[in-house]
C-alpha cells in the first residue's frame, strides 16, 4: 500500500510540475511584445492633427489657388478638386494603423508604395511570422492607415528647402504619451514644376514623383517597452534617449504567409535596409537644418506622407491609442531663425 501511495504522490508531484510549467510559458507568452502589434489587438492612433508652416518668400497651398503661410486639418480635408487624393483619417471611423515602405513609388498611380502587415503563427513550426498586404489611399477622412495629402510650394526662385526646429512629431498634450510618436515617419516627394502664371489645373496634374526623401524625426527616443522590443524580436540593443539611428528593413511588396518570412527577415525580394541612405534622415533639425527637397521658380507640387512605421521597434503592443501631432516648419534658409 505504502508503494502504491508513494507511486501515487509522484504521479502528482509531476502533473503539478507539469501544470506550473504550463502556466509559467503562459505568462511569458502574454508578457512578450511584438512588432506590428500582436494580431489580436486594434492598437491605432486615434486622431491626428497635422500643421505646416513656412518662412518669408515661401507660400503654400492645397490647390494651387489658394496661397497661404499655414495650413492645418482644415485645409487639407477642405481641398477640393479634380483628381485631388488627401488622405487624413481622424476620429470616428478614421484612424491611422501601422504600415511600412521601403520608399519606392508605383508606376501606375505616383503614389508611395505602403503595405501593412499582419502577425501570423506559422502552423508548422509555431514561430511569429509577418505578412503584408498593399494599403493605398483614397480621398478621405474616414478611410486609410496613414496620412496623405498634396502640397503646392510657390517662389520667385528655385530653393533647397529646409525643415527648421519647429519641425516635429508628438503626442498631444491632451492624450498618455504611449511612445507612438517615436515609430513616426514622414515621407516628401516632388512631383513636378510649372511657370508662374500657369492654370492651378497645369500643377494639379503634375504626377511625376522623384525619390522620397523620409525623415525620422524621433529616431533616438526609445520607450522600455520599445527597448525590449527591440532585443527580443529584433536582437538590438538601445537606450532611452541619445541613441544611434537604428537600423530596420522597410517592407517592399506583399507578403503572402507561405512565404514564411520571420519579423526579423531581411529577405531582399520582401525588404529594403533602411538607415540613413540617401533617402533616411534622422533627428529634430536644430542648427544644421535638414535639406528635405528642391523646388524651381514657379509652382512646385510635393506630396506629403505621414505614417506609424511597422518595422520600427517602437512599433509594439504598448504603444497604443492616443493621438498625433505632425508639425512641419520649412524655410528656404539652411540657418534662418526657427
Amino acid at each position: 500500500m505504502k508503494k502504491n501511495e508513494s507511486k501515487n504522490n509522484r504521479k502528482r508531484r509531476r502533473i503539478l510540475l507539469a501544470f506550473i510549467m504550463i502556466l509559467f510559458t503562459g505568462i511569458i507568452l502574454t508578457a512578450s511584445t511584438y512588432a506590428w502589434f500582436t494580431a489580436n489587438r486594434t492598437v491605432k492612433v486615434e486622431s491626428v492633427d497635422v500643421t505646416v508652416t513656412t518662412s518669408t518668400g515661401l507660400q503654400i497651398s492645397t490647390d494651387a489657388t489658394n496661397w497661404k503661410s499655414v495650413v492645418t486639418n482644415t485645409d487639407i480635408t477642405g481641398a477640393n478638386w479634380s483628381g485631388v487624393t488627401n488622405q487624413l483619417p481622424n476620429g470616428t471611423g478614421g484612424v491611422m494603423a501601422p504600415v511600412s515602405t521601403a520608399g519606392e513609388t508605383d508606376s501606375a498611380t505616383g503614389f508611395m508604395n505602403m503595405y501593412k502587415g499582419t502577425i501570423v503563427t506559422n502552423k508548422s513550426t509555431g514561430n511569429n511570422i509577418l505578412t503584408a498586404t498593399k494599403s493605398t489611399e483614397t480621398n478621405s477622412t474616414t478611410t486609410g492607415d496613414f496620412v496623405a495629402f498634396d502640397l503646392f510650394f510657390q517662389s520667385n526662385e528655385a530653393h533647397d528647402i529646409y525643415l527648421t526646429s519647429n519641425s516635429s512629431v508628438k503626442a498631444t498634450a491632451a492624450t498618455t504619451d504611449s511612445g507612438i510618436q517615436n515609430a513616426a515617419r514622414v515621407a516628401f516627394i516632388t512631383e513636378g514644376n510649372v511657370a508662374y502664371g500657369s492654370a492651378a489645373s497645369a500643377a494639379q496634374a503634375l504626377k511625376t514623383p522623384g525619390t522620397p526623401y523620409i525623415w525620422e524625426p524621433n529616431y533616438d527616443v526609445h520607450t522600455a517597452s520599445g527597448i525590449d522590443n527591440a532585443r527580443n524580436t529584433y536582437g538590438i540593443t538601445t537606450t532611452a534617449a541619445g541613441g544611434t539611428q537604428l537600423a530596420y528593413n522597410g517592407v517592399k511588396t506583399t507578403i503572402a504567409e507561405s512565404a514564411d518570412q520571420s519579423l526579423k527577415s531581411d529577405d531582399t525580394k520582401y525588404f529594403t535596409a533602411m538607415k540613413t541612405n540617401g533617402s533616411l534622415a534622422a533627428g529634430i533639425p536644430t542648427t544644421a537644418y535638414l535639406n528635405a527637397f528642391h523646388i524651381d521658380e514657379g509652382v512646385t507640387k510635393v506630396r506629403i506622407y505621414m505614417w506609424v512605421e511597422g518595422q520600427d521597434v517602437d512599433c509594439e503592443d504598448k504603444a497604443s491609442g492616443g493621438s498625433l501631432s505632425y508639425n512641419l516648419s520649412f524655410s528656404i534658409d539652411s540657418n534662418a531663425n526657427a
